[in-house]
């Protein structure tokens, strides 16, 4: 059975880019679930699978954040990868699917897990504002802050691979720099009413494609409004997304065993040691 791929929300659940494309697991909260029923879940995973990656946002509410670890603690297993992902929640969603569909390649575990950081620096990830007046995840400058409070403005937000404003109203408008490769651009509307990321974002960033998916519970709460429409341009091809990961130097974790790609692993966090690059570093005798 592939490495099964968990998500903290069903609304973060794609629909499959195809038919060979497994759905994630969904757990729930500490609020739905008591603990005893949280490591049976997990654990029939385990059983089941072998290994489980949860994706999750560093603004998941702390109880669940604790709850994943006292499961993880609990179990006493290092088959399970806790990533916390820098990406709005649309993003999360958009690599959630990758990894779902490389898990039926023949890629280990180790590398599938390793692999979500270096899939969400391809992930352009972001959302159409009507203000950044409380937007604390993106930086924004205090001219953008005070221009955000004239009557109809709007903002283009770029969380991921960078960070970047941009305002797409008024004499001069703008849009973000988009990807330089072939994209589908997801759209998830949230309380705004605007087309502006069908009509003039996906043709100026040349997508391949527009599908429209349901906004997730969290966008508001991360966007810190509920005016806005989320947008993630992504790669859906499995083949080059099978190409891109299988081009990386696999190297073995020092510290459980597991391949992993870059620089850290994603079972056990465990940065990657090379061996070769320490002797380069000790003085010379």
């Amino acid at each position: 059975m592939p490495t099964a791929i968990a998500v903290t929300s069903g609304d973060l659940v794609l629909p499959p880019s195809d038919r060979h494309t497994p759905l994630p697991a969904v757990l729930q909260p500490p609020a739905s679930q008591t603990l005893e029923a949280s490591i049976t879940e997990i654990h029939s995973l385990l059983e089941q699978h072998g290994y489980v990656i949860v994706l999750y946002s560093p603004a998941l509410a702390g109880p669940f954040v604790r709850r994943l670890h006292t499961v993880r603690s609990m179990l006493e297993s290092d088959r399970i990868a806790l990533l916390p992902m820098e990406l709005p929640p649309l993003g999360i969603a958009v690599l959630a699917r990758q990894l779902r569909q490389l898990s039926v390649c023949d890629f280990s575990p180790g590398v599938l897990a390793s692999a979500a950081r270096l899939l969400s620096h391809y992930i352009y990830a972001g959302a159409l504002l009507s203000s950044v007046t409380r937007l604390d995840r993106v930086p924004v400058s205090l001219t953008s802050h005070a221009k955000s409070w004239v009557p109809g403005s709007q903002f283009a937000v770029l969380a991921s691979p960078r960070a970047e404003l941009t305002k797409v109203s008024g004499a001069e408008p703008g849009v973000p720099e988009g990807p330089s490769f072939g994209t589908q651009l997801l759209i998830a509307r949230g309380q705004l009413q605007s087309d502006w990321v069908s009509t003039v974002l996906a043709p100026a960033w040349r997508v391949q494609g527009q599908l429209e998916t349901a906004l997730p519970g969290d966008s508001a709460g991360w966007w810190a409004t509920p005016r806005m429409v989320e947008f993630a341009a992504a790669i859906p091809d499995i083949s080059i997304l099978y190409q891109l990961v299988s081009s990386v130097r696999r190297e073995q974790c020092h510290w459980c065993g597991l391949e992993l790609i870059g620089d850290r692993c994603g079972f056990c966090s465990s940065p990657f040691a090379d061996p070769h690059a320490q002797l380069e570093r000790l003085p010379s005798q």
